[in-house]
């Protein structure tokens, strides 16, 4: 009852908010309906991936994801994001207020950060940092195929320290994410490697289950027990090997339809006691929304009731697990 309850609440007080300059007085209503879906509720604080709403601005962004029962946003600060890195000084703010102004927090974002010596990407972090985020994810590194695994290993860590002080120096905590593939990071043992001796812990790992599973089938669990203590954030979502003009590849699902094993999962982090951010990706069929389009071929509605949907499943199934 008290759900829908809020739900209702909620509703009415962004149609309010939305009433412009009539609407101001029950701006600090804002705070009693911030409750739902909150951790004490749920155990999770689950941001929604700005990237599937890009084809909303900053406040209908903020709108749509409050409306859902989102806690904040993963906010996209890269080229085709929804804040373009050489924009950051001026739209950061933006994006922050009006996610601020519905109820969100804006702790989370994705980038393309990976030098510590790169003008913009420093700036990038010193205006995120100002503007009170708390973690972002990290761009990606790739292997060169002409030189040993080890030896770049030993390359990336040093870059990563670099990169560890920088973060430490702003408290903003940088996250790298395993992304299935060639991608540095995709085997966790790697990622691990890579940041085992880091320090301060603003520098770790973005724990992605669906990029985990797609790698470790089988022994996904041992790369997560490897690497727990150094999560900082999670990105969720689910998938299944299908055939596509002929070839094996993973197919992305809603969740709970493909092979994650989300029970298991669940009750691990719950054992382990890791209660980080999450980050919800939709990458199967919204109308292009999943690619981060600017423009989408379905009805606005279908999409946000999709994202309802995982929202839904992340909650149910985490209240569901155990932690033995």
């Amino acid at each position: 009852m008290s759900h829908h309850h809020k739900n209702t609440s909620r509703r009415t007080f962004i149609k309010l908010s939305g009433a412009g300059v009539a609407g101001l007085p029950f701006l600090s209503l804002a705070a009693p309906f911030s409750g739902y879906g909150k951790p004490e509720e749920t155990g999770l604080e689950v941001h929604l991936f700005s990237k599937h709403l890009q084809f909303l601005n900053y406040t209908e962004m903020s709108e749509a994801a409050a409306e859902m029962g989102f806690d904040g946003l993963d906010l996209t600060v890269r080229p085709k994001g929804h804040v373009l890195p050489e924009r950051a000084n001026d739209d950061l703010p933006k994006a922050v207020e009006a996610m601020k102004k519905h109820g969100l927090k804006p702790h989370l974002m994705t980038t393309n950060v990976k030098d510590p010596h790169n003008e913009m990407e420093r700036s990038l972090l010193e205006t995120a940092s100002a503007q009170g985020f708390k973690h972002y994810r990290m761009g990606w590194l790739k292997y060169d195929g002409h030189r040993s695994i080890p030896e770049q290993l030993v390359e990336f860590s040093r870059l990563f320290g670099e990169l560890e002080s920088l973060n430490a120096h702003l408290s903003l905590k940088g996250a790298y994410q395993n992304h299935a593939g060639i991608h540095v990071g995709a085997p966790i043992w790697d990622t691990y490697e890579i940041i085992k001796n880091l320090k301060s812990g603003y520098l770790g790992a973005q724990y992605d289950i669906r990029h985990a599973v797609v790698e470790g089938g089988a022994s996904w669990e041992l790369g997560l027990r490897l690497i727990k203590d150094r999560i900082h954030t999670i990105a969720i979502k689910d998938f299944k090997w299908g055939k596509v003009n002929g070839a094996w590849q993973p197919v992305n699902t809603p969740l709970g339809e493909g092979m994650v094993d989300f029970d298991r999962y669940f009750s691990l982090l719950k054992k382990y006691g890791i209660r980080v951010p999450v980050s919800l990706h939709l990458e199967y069929d919204l109308g292009g929304a999943e690619h981060g389009a600017r423009q989408i071929t379905i009805d606005r509605k279908t999409v946000f009731s999709r994202m309802k949907n995982d929202l839904d499943f992340i909650k149910t199934t985490w209240s569901k697990a155990t932690s033995d």
